[in-house]
């Protein structure tokens, strides 16, 4: 059985506390390769935008954020993801339990899941197993 590699993670958040508790977080499932971190979606689009690599294989992407949101962070990358060298799988994140964002979330292809604040370890080790897999299996 071959093992797939760790992902590149990038978390993107205004909220600093929040960024660093989920990098822990990520660190202590030992399943994460690198953990990018960008303040604003604007600083997230600049590095895609520049080629910048490690590209990460999986975004959690906050909605509510001061410059540019999530949600003009996803317009913005549905726009740039065919100039990507490779798929990048994006999970919104949130502390909204508003239905509207959890079904305006469904109306991106590149979301995959809509999770809630905070993310425990067995939820960030299940996307990542989810990653792994979905790897093994391509």
């Amino acid at each position: 059985m071959t093992t797939s590699p760790s992902p590149v993670i990038a978390v993107i958040d205004d909220d600093t506390v929040y960024q660093f508790t989920a990098s822990r977080t990520l660190q202590a499932t030992r399943m994460a390769n690198q953990i990018l971190q960008f303040t604003s979606g604007k600083e997230a689009l600049a590095f895609l935008k520049n080629g910048h690599n490690p590209l990460p294989d999986i975004i959690f992407l906050d909605i509510n954020m001061p410059v540019t949101d999530g949600w003009t962070f996803l317009e913005e990358f549905h726009n740039l993801k065919a100039q990507l060298s490779k798929e990048i799988r994006i999970y919104m994140v949130s502390s909204s339990i508003d239905p509207r964002d959890r079904n305006r979330a469904k109306n991106y292809p590149e979301v995959a899941a809509y999770m809630e604040k905070p993310i425990s370890m067995n939820k960030f080790s299940e996307v990542l197993l989810s990653w792994g897999q979905s790897k093994r299996e391509s």
